[in-house]
């Protein structure tokens, strides 16, 4: 009998769980470490910081669920990974070994990299529940208290959907309020242009959202490097093609949501040979980890190179359709070890994202994710609002209902009318 430990159960990790047992049947055993019980809906923090949904109705106790599915769960939480001794130290004392370990982790949140940043300084954020909440909190005030808004991603950052999301779902909010007028909103991203998201930009998204920016009254920035956040007043770097600072900004505001910066989470960061020098999980082409190769990684917690150079720090993303085929290629390949066979599944690494903007939205399909590509396609329009609603309650169901079910990428290519490849390819 085998033993698959998944190491987490975000987005990425509850689904890998999920799948792994569908491949490897009741004759192997399955096993999730997590920090706590709780799948949380990352995708719906936006909408949980202006109120529109509550934390219960996001979340998910996977007792139940992975009992049913004879999966065993560890809500400990990992301390650290030792890949040399094939097990994983708990942060109650005790140790989980394993035949075969998946990471899925997602990124620890640098806030510490940039003075006065984060929720716990002055800045919100909506990367996880606690903080959307938080960020709710902060909204509330701003609705008896109106004045200006920065909204963006700093360097080093390599997820931007959410903070465009965020920032046009505020400014639904606020005109709801009927206080837009008195709320001045600017972008402040470290992309080399808007619409770039770390992928060079997909389609036409750097007209599309330069144009609701317009239409919506919002200034922006880009190449921007923050240096440093008071209360009230944010301190900006504008960049030039150079590397060279040509302009400073000292931004005041009465609210601010920044993404940070990502590195890798502490019980596998500084791993030689795991891990790169920011803490990402290494990967070849099969998700398997070069050094220690029973170690696959999946999800945001993966190394990926940026896309080319940039004068500040630009990460690439990864969005949930990608890691679904990250998770589908690794179950295969795992399967195929086990049966004494290589590993030949390679992941699409698709790049497909559905930005709600609160009553409309910009989708995208960038296939494969690195230029060039067969597929490079944008669309804006009311109806992306309502598939992202859609997609939050077949995502929960699935999560609830225990289904590992590839559906992402297939439905969104039917959906959006693009003949797609296939999910994931044999060699």
């Amino acid at each position: 009998m085998a033993h698959v430990v998944v190491l987490g159960a975000g987005l990425g990790g509850v689904i890998m769980a999920y799948e792994a047992k569908d491949h490897l049947g009741a004759q192997h055993q399955v096993t999730v470490i997590n920090q706590g019980p709780t799948y949380s809906f990352v995708p719906s923090n936006p909408w949980v910081a202006v109120g529109w949904r509550k934390k219960e109705e996001i979340e998910v106790d996977l007792t139940k669920v992975m009992a049913k599915r004879d999966i065993a769960l560890r809500p400990e939480g990992a301390a650290r990974v030792h890949p040399a001794e094939n097990r994983v130290e708990l942060t109650n004392g005790e140790s989980v070994s394993y035949d075969y370990l998946v990471i899925a982790t997602g990124p620890e949140l640098a806030f510490d990299e940039i003075e006065g940043l984060g929720p716990e300084a002055n800045t919100q954020s909506v990367c996880h529940v606690d903080h959307a909440l938080q960020a709710k909190a902060a909204f509330d005030e701003l609705l008896k208290n109106p004045g200006p808004v920065i909204v963006g991603a700093v360097q080093g950052a390599s997820c931007f959907g959410p903070a465009y999301e965020f920032l046009f779902i505020l400014e639904t909010a606020l005109r709801r309020a009927k206080i837009r007028d008195r709320v001045p909103m600017t972008f402040v991203t470290s992309e080399p242009y808007i619409g770039h998201l770390g992928l060079d930009g997909v389609g036409d998204t750097k007209g599309l959202l330069e144009s609701e920016m317009r239409e919506h009254h919002v200034k922006w920035i880009t190449n921007a490097r923050v240096s440093s956040v008071e209360q009230g007043m944010m301190h900006v770097e504008e960049v030039g093609e150079d590397g060279a600072v040509k302009k400073t900004h000292d931004l005041p505001f009465a609210y601010s949501m920044m993404l940070p910066p990502f590195r890798g989470v502490p019980a596998v960061r500084d791993i030689e040979g795991l891990v790169n020098p920011r803490g990402f999980v290494i990967v070849d082409k099969y998700q398997r980890n070069p050094t220690y190769p029973n170690v696959f990684g999946v999800g945001v917690g993966v190394a990926i190179p940026p896309i080319g150079p940039t004068p500040v720090p630009v990460g690439v993303p990864k969005t949930g359709f990608m890691i679904e085929s990250m998770v589908t290629a690794t179950a295969v390949n795992i399967t195929a070890l086990i049966e004494g066979k290589e590993p030949h599944e390679v992941a699409t690494w698709n790049a497909v994202c559905l930005a709600d903007f609160g009553d409309s939205g910009v989708a995208f399909v960038a296939q494969p994710q690195i230029p060039p590509r067969n597929v490079n396609w944008s669309s804006s329009g009311k109806w992306v609002h309502f598939a992202k609603i859609g997609f939050e309650k077949y995502f929960l169901r699935k999560i609830r209902m225990g289904k590992s079910e590839p559906f992402y990428e297939r439905a969104a290519m039917q959906a959006l009318g693009i003949d797609k490849l296939k999910d994931t390819h044999s060699e």
